[in-house]
């Protein structure tokens, strides 16, 4: 799937802009990025917003558990890939019928809760269980929303174009020829809205998400991360793109703490010392 918006939409984030400048690279414009994705995903859906974007998808190479969809309703436009694990519960509990799906379902849930503001992106987000990944469009608003879901299992990727377009893509090869360096992937449970203030994690809103600026061999320019008492904590798309080592080091500590937790607990009710 393909989102591709103006500046005049979505601010460009200067942490993509910078990733772009330490190493510049080959882009091109928005509009050669949706004519590629067009032609090599066939057949395609597309739509044009006037000047503001573009929304395309494709079922090409479409994996069995992640399926991509699109819906329109009441100038709400929205791209959804993967599968809600509660959908009937959340279907039911939005007045939807049993046929509904998952795109269906995010933008009642988004127009619901505008509706019926203020209520916070992440009380909407925090709803959603499962493997998803979505870009939302509010033209009546000009408001976009985009998530990815809390453990990263659908790739989503975000970069800058040669003429200043932010565009949301799952294929990272399809953005790689546009964006260059100025690339980084979503980063997981977290959401982006041009309304609420950019980018911020919706497990955890007063955690601060930030981006650090990725190694020269890397396919991105930069990695964001969620800071966490202190610590930052990579996507797991990272594995992808040359930060196994890192995060399989992350594991290990984690898996060690957690032994000896398990030998403390041990001890304390056996009555032993360790």
């Amino acid at each position: 799937m393909l989102a591709v918006f103006s500046g005049e939409v979505v601010e460009v984030p200067a942490e993509l802009v910078a990733a772009g400048s330490r190493t510049p690279s080959p882009k091109t414009r928005a509009s050669e990025l949706v004519s590629r994705f067009l032609g090599s995903s066939e057949p395609a859906v597309s739509m044009k917003l006037a000047d503001l974007g573009h929304l395309a998808y494709s079922h090409t190479n479409q994996a069995l558990l992640r399926p991509r969809s699109f819906a329109a309703k009441d100038e709400i436009f929205c791209l959804f890939e993967g599968v809600l694990d509660n959908l009937g519960r959340l279907s039911q509990q939005y007045g939807l019928s049993k046929g509904a799906n998952e795109v269906v379902l995010v933008i009642e849930v988004y127009k619901t809760l505008r509706d019926r503001a203020p209520y916070p992106a992440s009380f909407m987000l925090s709803q959603l269980t499962g493997s998803y990944a979505f870009v939302l469009f509010d033209k009546s608003t000009n408001s976009v929303l985009v998530a990815s879901d809390p453990e990263g299992k659908v790739p989503l990727f975000w970069g800058i174009t040669a003429d200043g377009c932010v565009a949301f893509s799952d294929d990272i090869d399809m953005l790689k020829g546009s964006c260059g360096k100025s690339l980084a992937p979503f980063p997981q449970g977290c959401f982006y809205s041009n309304a609420l203030g950019g980018l911020k994690c919706y497990e955890n809103p007063k955690h601060k998400v930030t981006a650090v600026p990725a190694n020269e061999e890397e396919i991105c320019g930069a990695t964001f991360k969620v800071k966490i008492g202190g610590r930052l904590y990579y996507s797991p798309h990272s594995t992808a793109l040359g930060g196994d080592v890192r995060v399989e080091a992350w594991m290990q500590v984690n898996a060690k703490l957690c032994t000896w937790r398990c030998i403390i607990m041990a001890g304390h009710a056996t009555g032993l010392s360790v």
